[in-house]
């Protein structure tokens, strides 16, 4: 099983290329939001139940699909030193299951982030939609610091498609595509 961890700042196109690579390559795609909505039904966005739940579903699920051997594609908004202790987590029960995980950061310049996070698909989805909470988050997180114990892919959205993101995805961790595009 591998698992691909796409992580990176609100707006930097994490899940548009998700989609694309489960296209490609016929990965599962668990979309982080997934969690954060379904807890959120139940309890407020940024309470301690809130963060320990999403933080639990996500770990269990991801262990799961190492346990059945289900290729899979995850979105995060990573914050170095907050989210580390989750990262090793999921690493940790994703490898006890004979899984690997491939790390991708994504990255666009603030402009780019900014003129993307007003987009009318982020609103439907739950996201952020505003330059203000875009920039509140960079200053409480280091929301482009890369993965520090583990290397990752690291990829320009501002200067490459999601298509071709996707591509060098599966080219850099050798997953075979399902069909030349």
């Amino acid at each position: 099983m591998k698992l691909v961890f796409i992580y990176g700042p609100p707006a930097s196109g994490k899940l548009t290329v998700a989609k694309e690579l489960a296209k490609l390559t016929g990965f599962k795609l668990f979309h982080n939001h997934v969690s954060i909505q379904f807890v959120e039904s139940l309890f407020e966005f940024g309470t301690k139940p809130f963060s320990r739940l999403t933080e639990k579903y996500r770990a269990e699920m991801l262990e799961e699909a190492a346990k059945e051997a289900i290729d899979t594609t995850f979105t995060f908004v990573y914050g170095k030193t907050t989210d580390d202790p989750f990262v090793r987590r999921v690493l940790r029960k994703v490898s006890a299951q004979g899984g690997e995980v491939c790390f991708v950061r994504l990255h666009c310049s603030m402009n780019e982030l900014e003129r993307r996070v007003s987009s009318k698909a982020r609103k439907s989805l739950g996201k952020i939609t505003n330059k203000k909470l875009l920039g509140d988050l960079f200053k409480r997180f280091d929301l482009d610091a890369e993965v520090p114990f583990r290397p990752s892919l690291t990829i320009d959205t501002g200067t490459e498609s999601p298509r071709k993101a996707a591509w060098t995805i599966a080219q850099h961790y050798g997953i075979r595509v399902r069909e030349r595009r």
